[in-house]
């Protein structure tokens, strides 16, 4: 189901950015092709070339690097979905109030595919009026969100905010397409016309359609 699907991985400042090595490594197994834009605080948790030679593909952070100029809005039509996993409180508060401070966000806001999350903090920081007032503006502008799940937390506390394992959400994202083309190469017979409903060998229910609202459908 990700065959040939590219997709656009986000990784941010968070502890749990080591796992991003994991999920850009299950994505490309999968058959998808998959490039990286980091934010610079991420690079404090794992390296741009841990995920460019997993991605094989170079990794972005900049807008602009050695005279050139990271084009974010074909990244963001580029891909088929954007994930960023994982999603920092910080990064949050930027996507909820359109902050555009870094190439990651320029790419978020320019982006025309789906955009996905998969959120990353400690639990009080998850459990934040803010942070739940930012999710649901998230939720509200057509974001999709992985769920946390409930673990040990890089502050030694156990509770909910860990990012949802790589496994998981390649699984969430395989789901997500196939239901996005659950109907494709399905082959479908449209009747258009009265219908007649037997009610005993001599009588039936009718109606009095005309079909024309049948026949327009395959040409849509």
């Amino acid at each position: 189901m990700l065959q040939n699907k590219k997709i656009l991985l986000g990784v941010t400042g968070s502890i749990a950015a080591y796992k991003s090595a994991v999920l850009t490594r299950l994505l490309v197994k999968a058959g998808a092709e998959v490039k990286v834009v980091m934010t610079s605080s991420a690079k404090d948790f794992v390296t741009p070339l841990s995920l460019s030679t997993l991605s094989k593909n170079p990794v972005l952070t900049d807008l602009t690097e050695n005279d050139s100029w990271a084009n974010h809005v074909m990244l963001g039509r580029w891909a088929d979905l954007m994930l960023i996993a994982p999603l920092s409180c910080n990064t949050l508060a930027k996507m909820a109030t359109g902050l555009c401070d870094n190439l990651l966000m320029a790419v978020y806001l320019s982006a025309t595919c789906p955009v996905v999350v998969a959120p990353a903090m400690d639990e009080d920081m998850w459990h934040h009026g803010t942070t739940k007032n930012n999710l649901e503006t998230l939720k509200n502008f057509g974001n999709h969100i992985i769920p946390v799940e409930n673990g040990e937390l890089a502050s030694g506390l156990v509770g909910e905010g860990r990012m949802a394992e790589p496994e998981s959400i390649v699984n969430w994202i395989r789901s997500f397409f196939l239901n996005q083309n659950e109907l494709s190469g399905k082959k479908i017979l449209i009747t258009a016309g009265p219908t007649y409903e037997k009610i005993d060998p001599v009588r039936f229910i009718g109606n009095h359609s005309s079909g024309k609202m049948g026949l327009p459908l395959p040409k849509k």
